[in-house]
């Protein structure tokens, strides 16, 4: 399968709501496609990452963001978007300050294994639905609920033999869902913190798998063939081949009228 079909097929068996999302990092804004909507132009004002991860995923926009499109101060601080001389130093405040860390030990840690890229490293991020997408992308993320994504990490496992790690901190996932994959080259399992349900309308159920976008026909392959010979498959089938008990109250009144 080429990107479109792969794209097509994983959102058909899955019954996605939205659509899965490409991700790609690039030097310079010139090599945004044409067409590709910059929030500070086309909407007038800047917005936070995982709004433009929305855009692309339920308005099926082609998204480019530069520092000139982040208002968010956590994301421009990890994608190198910032002028801070230490931006781990101000993600440690920032968590101290907002009450998600208990000392600055505490948020230092934690920051310190937070995926981040360095000042200036790249200098835009494009994002599409994958089916449109005229780029070959670094990261694809899905979002779905946990069941429809079990298939996901099903696949994964068929193919790699491995589990899929977690890395959970119900903050800045972001970094998780669209830098890791790139970074490490091995799948997340991520769940949006509140930025993500305040600011870009991820709901209550949603959480997002993401890939390296060259495991894309790998994974899709998998998908096609795991669990088959027993049934796997989304909508997850029931079972039903058993005899329902009813409380005495039905039963009393069942036998009354010829039902037993």
């Amino acid at each position: 399968m080429d990107q479109k079909e792969a794209a097509e097929f994983i959102r058909n068996d899955l019954r996605l709501k939205t659509f899965p999302v490409a991700v790609k990092f690039l030097k310079s804004p010139n090599e945004f496609p044409e067409k590709t909507r910059r929030p500070a132009a086309a909407l007038g004002k800047k917005v936070a990452l995982c709004q433009a991860v929305t855009m692309a995923r339920i308005y099926g926009w082609t998204v480019g963001l530069t520092k000139d499109d982040i208002v968010c101060v956590p994301a421009a601080l990890a994608f190198g978007f910032s002028t801070a001389a230490d931006p781990a130093s101000a993600m440690t405040r920032l968590l101290c300050e907002g009450a998600y860390s208990k000392d600055e030990k505490a948020a230092a840690n934690e920051v310190s294994v937070v995926k981040k890229l360095g000042k200036d490293e790249y200098a835009a991020v494009l994002l599409a639905p994958l089916h449109r997408a005229a780029f070959e992308p670094d990261t694809i993320a899905f979002y779905g609920n946990p069941a429809q994504l079990m298939r996901l990490v099903q696949a994964w496992a068929y193919r790699a033999g491995k589990r899929v790690p977690g890395h959970f901190g119900g903050k800045i996932e972001c970094t998780e869902y669209l830098l890791a994959p790139f970074l490490d080259r091995e799948p997340r399992i991520s769940i949006p913190g509140t930025g993500d349900r305040v600011f870009s309308m991820t709901q209550d159920d949603e959480i997002v798998f993401s890939i390296p976008g060259g495991s894309l026909g790998e994974l899709t392959a998998a998908l096609a063939e795991v669990g088959k010979k027993v049934g796997a498959q989304y909508p997850i089938p029931v079972y039903l081949n058993f005899q329902p008990e009813f409380p005495k109250q039905f039963k009393e009144i069942g036998k009354e009228v010829g039902i037993s």
